[in-house]
């Protein structure tokens, strides 16, 4: 990792969102904006320091170029986030990978394995993926 600190829950937390929206090597307006949104309005992130989420951003873009480098992200994430946090973080992934109308086969493909890493159960990870497909609903 290239932090001289490990990772928060929270750090893991943005860690998930930003690899979500970088899987398919472009990351969208809606995502960056859902991110936000959930990082300014949600109580889990309540005393997260923004500056963060840079150094974070920025460890994730580095693992991704690397060999086994989801492998070793995966392993970031488990050692920092609770495992009650677990569905947690596959809500926010399904909010940020829903936001911009369009789901591509590497985001499908991440989402699965989130799902798999983080242990979600087939059904729960089935009603997160069904609310947030209605959650980013269009007319």
């Amino acid at each position: 990792m290239r932090t001289e600190t490990p990772l928060t829950a929270q750090d893991a937390l943005i860690a998930i969102m930003v690899a979500i929206s970088a899987s398919d090597e472009t990351i969208r307006t809606a995502e960056l904006v859902t991110i936000e949104r959930m990082v300014n309005h949600l109580p889990i992130f309540a005393e997260y320091d923004q500056d963060r989420i840079r150094v974070v951003a920025q460890t994730v873009f580095d693992l991704f170029e690397e060999y086994e480098g989801l492998d070793a992200l995966f392993g970031l994430v488990r050692d920092a986030l609770p495992e009650k946090l677990h569905e947690t973080a596959y809500v926010l992934a399904c909010d940020v990978a829903a936001a911009d109308g369009k789901l591509g086969e590497e985001e499908l493909r991440l989402l699965a394995e989130i799902r798999y890493e983080l242990n979600i159960d087939r059904l729960a990870g089935a009603a997160i993926e069904r609310a947030a497909r209605a959650r980013h609903m269009v007319l």
